[in-house]
């Protein structure tokens, strides 16, 4: 790692390169080592930028922005491995699942790039009663005043994709802040943007200290929408400082994977399969990941050894060696807590089959037997590569009762091939997403995304919710004589 060189960034602001004399550092999770600066930006640097963008009217025409954000998903293929390698040095994680990153985000500005030639408007003719007219109603929809993204550490290029794609889509300026710990990726994003021809006032970048310039993210006058990505105790502070602004809170997830016990050997070996990619993919850190899986007591002894064997051949280690399977969680503190989790699981009744050790923020994936499902191990969510099985009854309403009972309702899986039983956990688990016989967090960069609960305020993301998110419905009507 030594001889890396040293990203010193700037914010993005109105098409200027914003430096202060306080910086924040950037590390490098797996040795600790600083990787880059970005400026302690202040809230006078958050208010200028909503000024900026309030006082901007895009005039993009639908062919302009499908343009832009089809140039930049051309961009971020042609730059992937620059854009991977950074990926991997802020979050930490292996280069094999930096790349997978980098292709999700093309996903996004390709949707975004279709959905922005639709014409989004409805008619309604007006003689449809006997109070009839000739008339027709019509509606279009309208950009914003200025939009504040606040995006998370865990996905630093598709994350900050999901808000700004549907953003330019829909003629929009928006205000970044991403989070200290992984800035570096959001501003060569920017970049990019303006190489595709997205006029600078559309998409800012201010980055610092949550006390220093969170609150402006929050307040300023200018901001008309607020959409952020993170935990749970900062959407609902967010909630409570923005009172009459429209939020999207997309919070955090506890989802179960639930292996039903009509499953055959194979079936379960595919099943291990989806449950160990879904708890270790992205080091665990995804608020969709499988934070605990349900299994069935009659089929739970073969599952358990499918999984032990399909974890212990995961290579994890260097996360810029292209071999590793599995790097680093963001910092040895957030290491630490996990692993505290399952030592407190272990006192309480579970079993620890696989766990090579951690160094420092290198946690391995670890396989944990027989949690109770009461433990912090699955009732908090455990954002890192954790395997925690619970066993649970042979009855399909008490999984459900048992995987419903904490209070989070993002998503979830089942694997069943009764498709009686599929439609009964569809509709019986208090989530945003079912998914069977897939990962939890499946889905298309288009499809809608959210959950309930204290996983966030039911407002959907995806690039076509969130381009009906980001909009105002203006309704006209027009005399229609026959």
């Amino acid at each position: 790692m030594s001889g890396q060189e040293i990203r010193h960034e700037g914010m993005r602001i109105g098409g200027e390169v914003v430096f202060t004399d306080k910086v924040v550092e950037v590390r490098y999770p797996y040795t600790d080592e600083v990787i880059g600066t970005v400026p302690a930006g202040t809230a006078e640097h958050a208010a200028k930028a909503f000024g900026i963008a309030a006082a901007y009217q895009a005039k993009l025409t639908r062919y302009e922005r499908s343009q832009i954000l089809t140039r930049a998903g051309e961009l971020i293929g042609e730059k992937r491995e620059y854009l991977a390698k950074w990926l991997t040095l802020e979050l930490g994680i292996c280069h094999q699942h930096a790349i997978y990153e980098t292709k999700r985000a093309q996903d996004v500005y390709q949707f975004a790039a279709m959905q922005s030639m639709n014409d989004d408007g409805e008619i309604f003719s007006c003689d449809l009663t006997h109070n009839g007219k000739a008339r027709k109603i019509y509606t279009k929809r309208e950009p914003v005043r200025a939009i504040s993204a606040i995006t998370p550490f865990n996905h630093p290029l598709n994350m900050v994709s999901h808000k700004i794609a549907p953003s330019i889509a829909t003629n929009n300026c928006m205000v970044c802040k991403p989070t200290e710990l992984t800035p570096l990726t959001c501003i060569a994003l920017a970049d990019i943007l303006y190489e595709a021809g997205l006029p600078p006032e559309m998409f800012q970048v201010v980055t610092g200290l949550p006390a220093d310039i969170g609150d402006e993210m929050i307040t300023n006058d200018n901001i008309d929408i607020i959409t952020f990505t993170g935990g749970v105790p900062v959407g609902k502070m967010i909630a409570s400082k923005a009172g009459y602004k429209r939020q999207a809170l997309e919070l955090g997830g506890n989802d179960p994977l639930i292996i039903c016990n009509d499953l055959s050997e194979t079936d379960l070996d595919r099943a291990a399969t989806i449950a160990v990619a879904g708890a270790t993919g992205n080091s665990g850190q995804r608020c969709t990941a499988i934070k605990r899986i349900l299994v069935q007591e009659s089929v739970a002894d073969i599952f358990v050894s499918l999984v032990l064997e399909k974890a212990q051949r995961i290579k994890f280690g260097d996360p810029q060696d292209p071999e590793t399977e599995l790097g680093c969680v963001i910092h040895a503190q957030a290491a630490e807590l996990f692993e505290r989790r399952v030592f407190m699981a272990e006192a309480a009744g579970a079993q620890i089959l696989y766990h090579p050790g951690r160094e420092g923020a290198l946690l391995p994936p670890i396989v944990v037997d027989h949690v109770p499902h009461e433990s912090e191990l699955v009732m908090e969510e455990t954002f890192g590569p954790i395997i925690p099985i619970v066993r649970v009854p042979d009855d399909d309403a008490e999984v459900m009762r048992i995987s419903n009972g904490t209070e989070f309702g993002l998503s979830s899986g089942v694997c069943t091939n009764d498709l009686n039983r599929a439609i009964a956990y569809i509709n019986g688990l208090n989530v945003g997403t079912c998914n069977i016989w897939e990962q939890p967090g499946y889905r298309i960069e288009m499809s809608p995304f959210g959950g309930i609960k204290d996983s966030g305020n039911g407002v959907k993301e995806g690039v076509i919710e969130a381009m009906k998110f980001f909009t105002n419905v203006k309704t006209y009507s027009l005399p229609w004589p026959e």
